[in-house]
């Protein structure tokens, strides 16, 4: 009888999350005091039975120096596929604290995908290390996937497969399937290949068990499918993915042969990592910044698109110099000025958030750009002249003034247009450069709504008001 069973589980009837998904700190708090008590037993009661991603929920949750020394203390029981679910940072930080032998043992029986991933940030001295540390096939087939350049299909591929000759039967198949213990514990789909192991096609799982054993296997091939070259960008795979429902596709080398597959699975994270990205990115802020990384780090990475929004803020401050005499004059345009440039800021972003993420899913392109920028354009102008109307009226009543409230409602149509046309041209240049417009785009924008707003609104109430 194992340890497991002498000692009741504390977790059994309690849920790993409350509700809201937010993990439960009783259980944390419980398996700091395991540690510190050096208590196996309730070690591997408690995390027995969890799933790799609240393992690395808890991973996270516990202090930076209890995590190497849970991953030591349970050798064998903890699932290594956990690291593949917390934070770059984190994953590193706990890396560094393990021997090598240690993550030899705990990459050993992981997916080939699983273990790339972990490994993949190590330094080449300690990547190395590890890998002596395995067994030739094993040593070759980490080092295939590793070999891939980053952001490629081959670095998240599995290279283990389902693979079979054509002129096998459906019976041989199922047979080989039933009796193989090399086959991946979870697979979709049959892959046909010649014995060059070049690629011939596809038999889905559902039709091979529902056809009889004495037929050929090349008699149910799909070959309109959608194989992956394991150079091709992640990013243009997961589009793929995601336009054509597919569960599983196989990947392919530079001469058609098959090296391993792309899951459903892996394709999730690669979508929620991009999405994540542009989030952050647009906000000025690291792709690569986490929620455990250190101030210090957080603070350098942050530090240079806030001195560049500084540049371009002393670059509107310099317009608002330029009409010093009628602000001198008009205490009002100074109160004034800043509504009319955060209004077209706002709007602004949102043309640009909705044009950044149109480039990023590819689908804003030449076939439908002028279409999309005359949408965005009469969406400025309706809510340009929304938003003029109200806030010259306001302005009328609050200070009085009927030709200060015609002054700003004319610049807030001006800006919102500026803003469109800002939020649309700028990202799509910067794409067209080369450049990543989630990480440019939002600082370029911001400036020409700032000095346009200015400008425009200063300009109209020098004119209109006779201010000199």
């Amino acid at each position: 009888m194992s340890d497991i069973e002498h000692v009741p589980d504390e977790r059994l009837g309690r849920p790993i999350r409350d509700e809201t998904g937010a993990f439960d700190t009783a259980l944390v708090e419980q398996v700091s005091q395991a540690l510190a008590l050096s208590d196996l037993t309730t070690l591997r009661a408690v995390v027995a039975d969890m799933h790799e991603a609240d393992l690395g929920a808890l991973l996270e949750a516990l202090d930076p120096e209890e995590r190497p020394r849970l991953i030591s203390v349970l050798g064998s029981d903890f699932d290594f596929t956990a690291l593949t679910e917390v934070d770059d940072s984190v994953r590193e930080e706990i890396l560094e604290e393990l021997s090598a032998e240690t993550v030899a043992e705990g990459v050993r029986d992981l997916d080939t995908d699983d273990a790339v991933y972990i490994l993949e940030d190590l330094d080449e001295a300690d990547k190395q290390e590890v890998l002596d540390r395995l067994t030739p096939t094993e040593r070759i087939a980490l080092q295939k996937g590793l070999d891939y350049p980053e952001g490629s299909a081959g670095r998240r591929m599995q290279s283990e497969v389902v693979a079979v000759p054509a002129f096998w039967t459906v019976g041989q198949t199922i047979d080989y399937l039933r009796d193989t213990r090399d086959v991946p514990d979870r697979f979709f789909e049959i892959f046909v290949a010649d014995p060059s192991h070049h690629f011939v096609g596809t038999v889905r799982l559902d039709r091979l068990l529902r056809t009889k054993r004495p037929v050929m296997v090349s008699e149910l091939v799909e070959e309109d499918n959608r194989a992956v070259k394991a150079t091709e960008e992640i990013e243009d795979v997961a589009r793929m993915f995601q336009r054509y429902n597919l569960i599983a596709a196989p990947v392919l080398d530079d001469d058609g042969r098959l090296v391993g597959v792309l899951t459903i699975d892996d394709i999730v994270d690669v979508i929620e990592e991009a999405a994540d990205d542009d989030v952050k990115q647009l906000g000025g802020v690291d792709a690569d910044e986490e929620l455990s990384d250190t101030v210090a780090r957080i603070s350098r990475s942050r530090f240079r698109w806030l001195f560049v929004n500084l540049v371009t803020a002393f670059l509107a401050a310099s317009v608002m110099s330029l009409f010093e005499a009628q602000l001198s004059q008009l205490v009002a345009l100074a109160i004034l000025a800043p509504i009319v440039a955060s209004q077209g800021g706002n709007a602004a972003t949102q043309t640009m958030t909705v044009t950044v993420r149109a480039l990023a899913t590819q689908e804003l392109g030449a076939w439908n750009i002028r279409r999309f920028f005359t949408r965005e354009l009469i969406v400025a102008l309706m809510n340009g002249f929304a938003f003029a109307l109200i806030t010259g009226v306001v302005a009328m009543l609050w200070f009085g003034n009927t030709g200060l409230g015609l002054v700003i409602g004319l610049a807030m149509v001006i800006n919102l247009v500026a803003g469109a046309v800002a939020g649309v041209t700028i990202p799509v240049l910067l794409d067209r450069s080369g450049i990543d417009p989630a990480v440019s785009s939002g600082t370029f924008v911001t400036t020409v709504t700032d000095v346009v707003g200015f400008f425009a609104f200063l300009g109209t109430a020098t004119v209109l008001l006779n201010l000199h």
